[in-house]
């Protein structure tokens, strides 16, 4: 397993939100799920690794090598998209293919035809007529025909039907599975990490404040009803909230068996109810009517 994509405190000013001392490595065989609220920094850092902005401070490195020094090299090796394919609208798939297959050395265009077939993609289609679903397709298509490694995309599955997300999904891990690439995605829909992504990277306010693999991230916490409202254990929780008959949140796992000796049994949560009570605990949220 080898470092395809390296972050070192890498650091990004606004007049209003900051990246701060961003942190965090995509090897092969991986899909790195990139995850935090929106406005939390995922595209903006997605856009300072492809040199899209300027960021102060930091590194970013590609196959080992830096991505200033060393962009069109690495970007040969990377297939990378945007939640929105805005970029002549009023082509047809076939039409942007004579310009695309210009950009990269190892296009392959056989390969292509033979990707979108799989993949249904009408070539005679323009990019404005294309689904959501089939705009994902068609970015992986051309991140497939010219042998790209790794695969940075931004919020792929966002307004997909279940359906077309789990094909996604599917094509996600199909194109992982030997090894010899690795995908990054930023999403908010914790339920595809669920079913396809082997790491996590958790950015809020700018900051990583998790970056590791899925199930370590899983294995650290717990989701707790408690049907007896017992409000000695408020403490206990990361994070918490009371709803008419019961308290629920999210606790450390270290603190199992003190739930455990007051007759509740914490079970394992899942990445939605991990997000969602972190959130809560760091922003502090609460509500008085």
């Amino acid at each position: 397993m080898s470092d395809f994509l390296k972050l070192e405190k890498v650091n990004k000013k606004y007049p209003t939100f900051s990246l701060k001392d961003v942190s965090f490595t995509v090897n092969s065989g991986e899909i790195m799920g990139f995850i935090g609220r929106n406005g939390a920094g995922k595209t903006t850092t997605l856009k300072s690794i492809m040199n899209l902005i300027h960021y102060e401070s930091g590194k970013i490195s590609a196959f080992g090598k830096d991505m200033t020094e060393n962009e069109l090299e690495n970007k040969q090796r990377i297939g990378f998209a945007l939640s929105e394919l805005n970029y002549y609208p009023n082509k047809s798939i076939r039409q942007l293919l004579n310009v695309t297959k210009r950009f990269y050395k190892n296009f392959d265009e056989k390969k292509f035809y033979e990707v979108c077939k799989i993949f249904n993609l009408n070539l005679d289609k323009k990019l404005e007529e294309l689904s959501s679903g089939m705009k994902v397709k068609y970015s992986v298509a051309i991140a497939l025909s010219h042998k790209a490694e790794l695969l940075i995309l931004d919020e792929p599955t966002s307004g997909l039907d279940p359906v077309s997300r789990d094909e996604i999904l599917d094509i996600f891990r199909e194109i992982v599975k030997n090894g010899d690439r690795a995908i990054l995605f930023s999403t908010h829909i914790t339920s595809d990490l669920d079913k396809c992504a082997t790491n996590i990277t958790y950015i809020h306010d700018g900051e990583i404040i998790y970056t590791g693999t899925k199930a370590n991230f899983i294995n650290s916490y717990l989701f707790v009803v408690d049907k007896s409202k017992n409000k000695d254990l408020e403490k206990e929780y990361i994070a918490s909230k009371e709803l008419d008959d019961h308290i629920e949140g999210l606790i450390d796992v270290k603190k199992k068996d003190i739930f455990v000796k007051n007759g509740i049994n914490p079970k394992e949560p899942d990445l939605e109810q991990i997000m969602v009570y972190l959130e809560r605990s760091k922003n502090n949220e609460g509500f008085t009517l």
